[in-house]
């Protein structure tokens, strides 16, 4: 049936389905943590400054006020490495400690086939006696009825014998199209944080460590340079580092500003085709209902002038125009326009949630093309 080990870490759900029906399962390995994913390898930037804080104090206080912790971003932000560092953490100072990592679509996998061999009993005696539960891309639930149901009967069993819940999504619990507004509204009794595409000098911190790690000397151009051209989310940069590194090991050269730019040539081309000013003016007049006239026009009432501030402060993130360019493409304005456009974004993200929110969505649908 649904074997526990002699170490309570070593939990395995679906480990093996019940001996009389004899259903072949390859063997998962205990709590499904990658080693390697600890607070100490996680980059931190202003970006991820909440999230890291948070899933640090939910490692040393677990099932304390942050219960349930929910972690929301794009793809690549970081999530997972943060869920994992908690887990192993947590299993650093309590080794007896039933933690387990999964994806959503493991846990449908595990109700459906707990059903199909009649131990839906087991299912749940299994994932109501976790000390830690970290559940990955939340929205997988989304349309799926009977998986919700299971669901919210695990959450309210480990949020009433006071274990930790740790859940990732890739977007804010109320945008989840097809959740019930049950689940919806738990999801946020405890702390909700957003990890944000991270900003230059955390891009160069990452891939200063990380090269560092393979044993790499980066030159700080370089890292600047792959920094300041793969915006989007960390996977993509870790990758273009990676493309670096080996073009220098098969061919032998050192890896040098010049040499970057042919390793990287299509990449860089891709990534100047998909992000334009004209692309982001077209992008944020669509989201706010405008027309991309608006934005270049002379008008200031606040519903203009706010998109238009957030289009020059995207434009300044995601391009290499200068502030004088950014300035001539929005109908000729000078460059301390864009100057105080990108402080006052700045500012707003911090105390005004809902612009925050529209300027990561807007970030991230712009830098995945």
């Amino acid at each position: 049936a649904w074997r526990r080990s002699g170490m309570a870490a070593q939990a395995t759900p679906a480990a093996a389905m019940p001996e009389r029906r004899h259903a072949p399962r390859e063997e998962p390995t205990a709590h499904n943590l990658n080693p390697s994913f600890t607070f100490t390898s996680f980059v931190g930037g202003k970006s991820n400054q909440l999230a890291r804080a948070a899933a640090m104090q939910v490692a040393d206080n677990p099932g304390g006020g942050y219960n349930p912790l929910f972690i929301y971003g794009g793809v690549g932000l970081g999530k997972t490495h943060l869920m994992h560092a908690i887990g192993n953490q947590l299993l650093a100072s309590n080794p007896n400690a039933r933690v387990l990592y999964l994806h959503s679509e493991r846990y449908v996998q595990d109700m459906i086939r707990a059903i199909q061999h009649n131990a839906i009993n087991e299912f749940k005696q299994f994932y109501r006696s976790l000390n830690l539960l970290l559940i990955d891309d939340i929205q997988f639930f989304a349309g799926k009825d009977r998986s919700q149901e299971e669901f919210f009967h695990t959450f309210n069993a480990l949020m009433e014998s006071g274990q930790q819940i740790v859940m990732s999504c890739d977007r804010y619990p109320k945008e989840i199209d097809g959740l019930e507004e049950r689940l919806k509204s738990r999801f946020g009794w405890g702390l909700t944080v957003a990890i944000e595409p991270p900003e230059l000098e955390t891009r160069v911190a990452i891939l200063q460590s990380k090269a560092e790690q393979s044993g790499i000397d980066l030159p700080s151009e370089v890292a600047f340079f792959i920094a300041k051209r793969i915006r989007s989310n960390i996977r993509e940069l870790e990758g273009a580092l990676r493309r670096v590194m080996a073009s220098s090991q098969f061919t032998g050269r050192p890896i040098t500003l010049d040499f970057t730019r042919e390793a990287l040539k299509d990449l860089i081309a891709l990534q100047d085709r998909l992000v334009t000013i004209d692309n982001i003016q077209k992008t944020v007049a669509q989201y706010y209902k405008l027309k991309v006239d608006d934005l270049l026009s002379e008008r200031r009432s606040r519903s203009i002038t706010r998109p238009r501030q957030m289009a020059m402060a995207l434009a300044k993130e995601l391009t290499n125009h200068s502030l004088p360019e950014i300035g001539q493409a929005f109908g000729g304005r000078d460059h301390t326009t864009v100057i105080h456009a990108c402080r006052k974004i700045a500012e707003l993200r911090e105390s005004d949630g809902r612009l925050g929110e529209d300027y990561i969505t807007l970030l991230r649908t712009l830098s995945s093309g």
